[in-house]
């Protein structure tokens, strides 16, 4: 087809329905997602910046070159990064989390971080254990997931699982050329971001819910791999998400 204009008065007939289509992989039902036309990192950095604030307490696990990465992230952006080091080829771990949860009684900690799978060692992470942990502490932080070589592939329930910001990139379970970043977010991570003071202007959740609402976006999105999220996602829906 030829290139379509994205300020088209038929551009939402193509948008519109991605964004809700897309929200049935990540299994989010009451929240929204985000595409950005950047790669899984850019949703990273879109999901700290706009749901967090600088010098906010985060908890992570480091056990593989992309979990480096994140943790590398958030300390550049300014957070209070307590990061457990653990032996690359394990995961999440579940008991450390579990424990400094339970011994935070002031609710320092706002986040708390969980990559599902570690693409470079392929080691999958519990997700429904780091919700575990949290209520079993009683605990009101936020849970934030990175999925970009999971979600699509690996069983995910964002609804489910309590998980507040989930972000996944088209070049995996997706299907796609890299270029597209996903984020995931539910009413708790919006409400969080209405009041978070971190800067930001890119990613900025208020300028994407503004245009997206009507179906366009701040800046000139990538229509082509849009076209190919909606191949995709017809995939999927077409085999079925649980045989995947």
């Amino acid at each position: 087809m030829p290139m379509e204009d994205m300020r088209a008065a038929s551009f939402p007939k193509l948008t519109l329905p991605l964004f809700e289509d897309i929200k049935r992989v990540f299994k989010n039902e009451t929240g929204r997602v985000f595409i950005y036309p950047s790669s899984g990192t850019g949703a990273w950095e879109a999901a700290m910046t706009n749901v967090l604030s600088p010098g906010d307490r985060v908890l992570m696990s480091r056990f593989g070159q992309f979990s480096h990465l994140w943790v590398d992230m958030a300390e550049r952006l300014g957070f209070d990064v307590d990061v457990i080091d653990c032996e690359w080829g394990t995961g999440v771990p579940l008991d450390l989390y579990a424990e400094r949860l339970r011994a935070d009684k002031a609710h320092r900690i706002k986040a708390v971080f969980c990559t599902q799978n570690e693409t470079a060692t392929g080691v999958i992470s519990d997700v429904a254990g780091c919700r575990a942990a949290l209520d079993a502490a009683n605990h009101p932080a936020l849970l934030f997931v990175d999925g970009v070589s999971s979600i699509g592939s690996i069983d995910f329930r964002q609804e489910e699982w309590g998980v507040d910001c989930a972000v996944s990139g088209s070049q995996k379970g997706f299907m796609l050329p890299a270029g597209l970043g996903f984020l995931s977010v539910s009413k708790k991570a919006l409400a969080a971001a209405r009041v978070a003071t971190h800067r930001h202007c890119y990613f900025s959740f208020e300028d994407m819910i503004r245009a997206n609402d009507a179906g366009y976006f701040p800046y000139t999105p990538a229509t082509q791999l849009l076209r190919g999220l909606r191949a995709s996602l017809d995939l999927i829906a077409e085999e079925g998400l649980e045989n995947i």
